[in-house]
Formats: structure tokens, C-alpha cells, sequence
């Protein structure tokens, strides 16, 4: 395992996480005894695992259903002081719930206190406003801080890139976790504030919200090889001097071994660098270079597009679904517009009427062909509505 300096928090992050997302039993609050012996067994043996390939930071939220309470049947039988501990807890308009479930958190985890403290989900307006205004959750986490119970503070984000940028502009927090990875570059701007204020910067999901690469097309294995496109995500990824730990979401230890292979691999960034080459060079074969290159620029928020069609998430999803095949991926995010909320906002491109979309878009170069391809791309994803996880049962 390597490690890099978490911006100026003074921890030494190794480049994986252990992400307590997808262990979970069931998407809500459960006593320990509620959790099956076999469940529990195989969680307990990925994140020993975890630790023997020294990753040693574990990661998980108030969110994530009985993620924290399996966690804490672990956490207390290893060494505290080598082990580093987030939680993430939601914004609310009422400080005073912020807290109540930051402490219900650390009853979970059997901690008297955790490394990091996220403010889960700044994602808009609105949570950002919870975040930030006098007396608000960054206030509470703050005060969370001065009594040794949350030893540094950051913010979790799903936002488009403004809304990012404010919030790292405050020079309220420590370190972020936000989006980026080689299939949505978009938050690049943010990454670079962040590296310049010097706060942390953990990647959120690359495998899965990073392209679904579990489960990679035919033309992606063909591309990245000999690396499995999740390697060299990995590596990619770790390639931008901003980024310092990646967050892999773990079922069972095996999921970590292509990640840790690929730690191997990082004596060779010429081989990156030609994977990237052969993928650009394939999505301009199909799309050209000029889509490749431009089609993002000048595009509205889903809030100005009626219907709330949130274009530009659709037509990042229809690139790579038609240069690389990646259409798996496409569904898998397409089909969570409508019901996710501010992590996910705006809608599918069910109904499309062109002269509306065109005005809408009309300071993008692609203007004309836009109602053709959101048609096109309803076509290729649209299936029954999908949950996002935490809606799950």
C-alpha cells in the first residue's frame, strides 16, 4: 500500500478506502443481533483483508442503513490508532438533528470519536445553505471538532461543479469527497481548488458511478488491455497529484484484489497514458472530434430545460454509451432520473419537443442535433424506473 498526505489534516491516506456502502444487510437501522452470522462473517473477513493490504481508513454514513452497526462489530477488536474512521451525517435545516444523528453514528461504529466527519450530500441550494448559514451543520461539526469527538470536517458531493466550487471556497472544510474519474471529468475545476486550498480529496465510486466497470463492454476490455478497465481507472485516477484515496465500495474481500494489483501497476504511467490515447482515439472515430471535444460546452442546469430534461447527464451517458459501448452504464444511470432527489436530479428525455430543447440549448454548437440524440438515447437506456440503493428495502 502507498500512502499520500491528506492535504493539510496531517493523516496519511492510503490510496484505497474501505467504502461500507454496499455491506450493508438492509437499507435501514438494525441491532446487532438482527444481522445473520453468515452476513456478518463475510464482512468482518473483507475488512481484516482491507487491513492486511493496509488499507486502514474505513468509510461509511448514517445513510447507508446497517452499514455503521456492522462496522462497529469490527472496528473495536482492531488497533484504533492504526485504523482511520469517517462517517457522514445529512444536512438538515434543525442543527440539533445533525447532532443527534452524528451521535447515533458513533453508538454504531462503538467509537468514542472518528477521524473524519462529512456533511453528507451538499448537492444543491439548499444543502448547501444548511451546510453554511450561521449556526448551521458545518457549525455543529465544527464545535463536533473542538470536543475530540470528529477530528477534521468535510463535505460528501453529487453537485454540478458551481455549487462544488462555493462550497471549497469557504475555506470551511478540511477535505471532499466528490466525483472523478475517466468517464466524467467535469469536477476537474474543483479538484484543483481543493489541491490549491490543500484539503483532502477522496474519490467517490469509481467502479460503479465511475462506469459500472464490473461489468465492463466488450470494447472497453478490448481497449484497456492487458489492464481490466477498472485498473486503469484506478490508475487514472490516482494519476492527478489532487487526488489521494479512492473509495472502494466492498461486498466481499475479493473485490479489493484488482485494486491492489493495480497499486503494482504504478510503475508504468506510459501504459495509462496509451490506454487514454486508445480510447480518445475510438470515441472520435465514432463521434469525431469535434463532439468529442465540445458537445458539454454552453449546456443549461436540468432547472432552465423543460421538463426538467437534465440534458447534460443524459448526453454525457449517450457519448460513451456510443463510443465505447457502454450502454449497461448508461441504463444503470439513466433510469435513476426522476427518483433521485437531489443525488441524481432531473429528468429522462421521455418526451421531447425539439423546439423547446433547442432553445434551451441554443449557446451549445450541437443545438440542432440535440432533440434527435435525447430520442435516441431515451431509446437505448429507458427501462422501469430504478431506486438509488439507499431507496432500497
Amino acid at each position: 500500500m502507498e500512502y499520500r498526505s491528506f492535504g493539510n489534516t496531517g493523516l496519511d491516506m492510503p490510496l484505497i478506502t474501505c467504502g461500507g456502502m454496499r455491506f450493508q444487510y438492509k437499507w435501514k437501522d438494525l441491532k446487532a443481533h438482527q444481522i445473520p452470522e453468515d452476513v456478518q462473517n463475510k464482512l468482518e473477513s473483507a475488512m481484516w483483508h482491507a487491513l492486511e493490504c493496509g488499507v486502514n481508513h474505513f468509510e461509511t454514513a448514517r445513510g447507508y442503513g446497517s452499514s455503521e452497526v456492522q462496522m462497529g462489530m469490527v472496528l473495536p477488536k482492531m488497533n484504533r490508532d492504526q485504523i482511520l474512521v469517517q462517517t457522514k451525517v445529512g444536512p438538515t435545516d434543525n442543527p440539533r438533528e445533525f447532532l443527534a444523528q452524528f451521535d447515533q453514528s458513533l453508538r454504531n461504529l462503538n467509537l468514542e470519536y472518528v477521524d473524519l466527519l462529512a456533511i453528507h450530500g451538499i448537492n444543491d441550494s439548499t444543502t448547501l445553505h444548511q451546510s453554511l448559514r450561521d449556526g448551521g451543520c458545518l457549525k455543529m461539526a465544527r464545535r463536533l471538532q473542538s470536543q475530540g469527538r470528529a477530528r477534521h470536517v468535510g463535505f460528501s458531493t453529487h453537485a454540478p461543479l458551481h455549487i462544488i466550487l462555493e462550497a471549497i471556497e469557504t475555506g470551511g472544510f478540511d477535505y471532499v469527497n466528490l466525483h472523478w474519474y475517466f468517464v466524467n471529468q467535469s469536477n476537474r475545476e474543483a479538484l484543483e481548488e481543493a489541491q490549491r486550498r490543500g484539503m483532502g480529496v477522496l474519490i467517490i465510486s469509481p467502479n460503479d458511478k465511475g462506469g459500472k466497470l464490473y461489468e465492463p463492454s466488450d470494447k472497453l476490455l478490448r481497449l484497456c488491455a492487458p489492464l481490466h478497465p477498472m485498473e486503469f481507472n484506478d490508475l487514472f485516477t490516482w494519476s492527478h497529484p489532487a487526488v489521494h484515496t479512492l473509495s472502494m465500495g466492498l461486498s466481499r474481500k475479493e473485490d479489493l484484489d484488482l485494486h491492489v494489483q493495480a497499486l503494482q501497476r504504478r510503475s508504468n504511467p506510459e501504459q495509462v497514458d496509451a490506454i487514454a490515447d486508445r480510447l480518445h482515439a475510438e470515441m472520435i472515430r465514432i463521434l469525431g472530434e469535434d463532439w468529442c471535444l465540445h458537445w458539454e460546452e454552453g449546456l443549461p442546469g436540468w432547472e432552465a430545460v423543460p421538463g426538467g430534461v437534465n440534458i447534460r447527464e443524459i448526453l454525457r451517458l449517450w457519448t460513451w454509451a456510443k463510443g465505447l459501448d457502454m450502454v449497461a452504464y448508461g441504463k444503470m444511470r439513466y433510469n435513476l432520473l426522476g427518483n433521485g432527489g437531489h443525488w441524481f436530479p432531473g429528468n429522462k428525455a421521455a418526451v421531447v419537443h425539439d423546439d423547446a430543447i433547442r432553445r434551451a440549448t441554443h449557446s451549445n454548437r450541437f443545438s440542432s442535433d440535440i432533440p434527435g440524440i435525447l430520442r435516441e438515447a431515451h431509446e437505448l437506456f429507458n427501462e422501469v424506473d430504478s431506486k438509488r440503493l439507499s431507496q432500497s428495502d
